[in-house]
C-alpha cells in the first residue's frame, strides 16, 4: 500500500512529503486508520534535538485521529468506519498497565520512542526501500495512513467532527488527565499552571470544569488573554527577573495573594527550575507540584521548599487511561466545558513546516495537520 506522508530525514533537514510503502496489512490487534488530523506536539518537535538518539528517517505524528478501513481480525474491538482517537501505546500486560497506569508501562519506551519495534523493521519503508523508523508513539500519524496497535485506538461518537480531536490523544490529555486523575481537583481548589501552552491550557480548562480557581502563569501577554477567555485568573512572569534580584521575580508572592495564602496544586509545563521553586513556595501546606516537561538539567531545590508536607512528582501523559479521559473530554466539550477547539488551528499537512514555524514562534498554541483539505 502506497500513501503519503512526512518525512524527517534529519535533524536538520525540513519535513518532506513523501510516498511511503506500507508492505502488510494488519496483524491480530492492530487496526489500519485513515487519518483525518494530527495534532503538532513538542515532542516531535523535539527529535530534532536529540543528538542522534532518535533514528531518522522517520514519520513523526502521535495525535492522530481517523477513520478504521481495516482490522487485523474479530479480535480488535473495532470495525471498519469506526472513527478513533489515537493515544500512547502500552503493552497491556505488566504490572502498571494491570493497575490503570498505562503511561507508566514497563514498555513505554520500546513501545512509544522507536525503541524496541524491530518486528516492524522493514515493514514500513521509503519508494526505495529505504526502512523508516516505524511507529512513533504507536501512529506515526504525520501521514494519510496508519498502522496501529489497537489498544491505542479509542473509538468515539461519529458525529463529532473527528480532524480536529488527536490532540485529546496526548496533549489535551495530558494538561486534563493531571488535573482529574494526578490532582482530583474539585470545586473550590485553586490550582496555578506555569506555563499556557497546549498542555497548560488543557489544564485550565479542565480545572474550570472541576469547579476550581486557575491562576495561568505566562510571558507571553497573548496566552494570557487566551487563558483569560477559558477562565483562568492570568499572572505575567516578565522574562527579565531573575532569582537573586531585588524583585526575586515576586512570582510566589503574587500566587499566593492571588489565592489566599497559596494554591493546593501546581503544574509545571515549562521544565524552568526558577518557575519550579516559584510553584513550591507559592504551594499550601500539602500542597502538589506536578511537571510535565522533561528536565534536561539538575534541578536545585530552594531550602523550605518541600516543608510543611509539600511533594513534587512527574505526571506521564496525565496519569490517564485514554480509552476513559478521552470520551469524557468529548463530553465536556460537547457541553461547552472543554472548548478545545478555541486552541486548534489547521493546517494541510503540504503545510506542516509552515505548522512548525508557528507552534516555535508561538503564533499557534495546537497545530493540527489535515492530510486531505484545506486547513484555517
Amino acid at each position: 500500500m502506497r500513501f503519503t506522508a512526512a518525512v524527517l530525514r534529519s535533524c536538520e533537514s525540513r519535513f518532506a512529503l513523501e510516498e511511503v510503502v506500507l508492505n502488510a496489512g494488519p496483524g491480530a490487534g492492530e487496526v489500519l486508520v485513515k487519518i483525518a488530523g494530527c495534532g503538532m506536539c513538542r515532542t516531535d518537535l523535539a527529535v530534532r534535538h536529540s543528538a542522534g538518539r532518535s533514528p531518522l528517517p522517520a514519520v513523526l505524528g502521535h495525535e492522530g485521529a481517523g477513520t478504521v478501513v481495516e482490522t487485523g481480525g474479530p479480535d480488535t474491538g473495532l470495525s471498519t468506519g469506526d472513527h478513533v482517537v489515537l493515544s500512547f501505546d502500552s503493552c497491556g500486560h505488566c504490572r502498571s498497565c494491570m493497575g490503570a497506569a498505562p503511561a507508566y508501562c514497563d514498555s513505554f519506551p520500546a513501545l512509544n520512542l522507536f525503541g524496541g519495534r524491530k518486528e516492524h523493521t522493514g515493514r514500513f519503508t521509503d519508494v526505495d526501500g529505504g526502512a523508516l523508523a516505524p511507529r512513533w508513539f504507536g501512529q506515526s500519524s504525520f501521514a494519510e495512513y496508519a498502522m496501529v496497535p489497537a489498544r491505542n485506538a479509542v473509538r468515539v461518537d461519529p458525529t463529532l467532527p473527528i480532524e480536529i480531536l488527536g490532540p485529546l490523544g496526548c496533549g489535551f490529555l495530558t494538561g486534563a488527565g493531571a488535573v482529574f486523575h494526578s490532582f482530583g481537583v474539585g470545586p473550590g481548589d485553586t490550582i496555578a499552571v506555569y506555563g499556557a501552552g497546549a498542555v497548560g491550557l488543557a489544564a485550565v480548562m479542565a480545572a474550570t470544569a472541576a469547579g476550581a480557581v486557575a491562576v495561568a502563569v505566562d510571558r507571553h501577554p497573548e496566552r494570557l488573554a487566551l487563558a483569560e477567555r477559558l477562565h483562568a485568573i492570568p499572572l505575567h512572569a516578565a522574562p527579565d527577573e531573575q532569582p537573586g534580584s531585588p524583585d526575586a521575580y515576586g512570582l510566589h508572592e503574587r500566587v499566593q495573594r492571588l489565592t489566599d495564602g497559596g494554591t493546593q496544586y501546581a503544574l509545571d509545563t515549562t521544565g524552568s527550575p526558577q518557575l519550579i521553586n516559584d510553584a513550591l513556595r507559592a504551594l499550601r501546606p500539602t500542597g502538589h507540584l506536578g511537571l510535565v516537561a522533561r528536565l534536561h538539567t539538575p534541578l536545585p531545590l530552594e531550602p523550605g521548599t518541600l516543608d510543611r508536607g509539600r511533594r513534587i512528582s512527574h505526571i506521564c501523559e496525565g496519569d490517564a487511561v485514554p480509552g476513559l479521559l478521552i470520551p469524557r473530554l468529548t463530553r465536556l466539550w460537547e457541553a461547552g466545558r472543554f472548548p478545545f477547539d478555541q486552541l486548534i488551528r489547521t493546517y494541510p499537512l503540504t503545510d506542516i513546516n509552515q505548522a512548525e514555524r508557528d507552534c516555535d514562534a508561538g503564533r499557534v498554541v495546537k497545530p493540527v495537520l489535515i492530510p486531505a483539505g484545506k486547513g484555517r
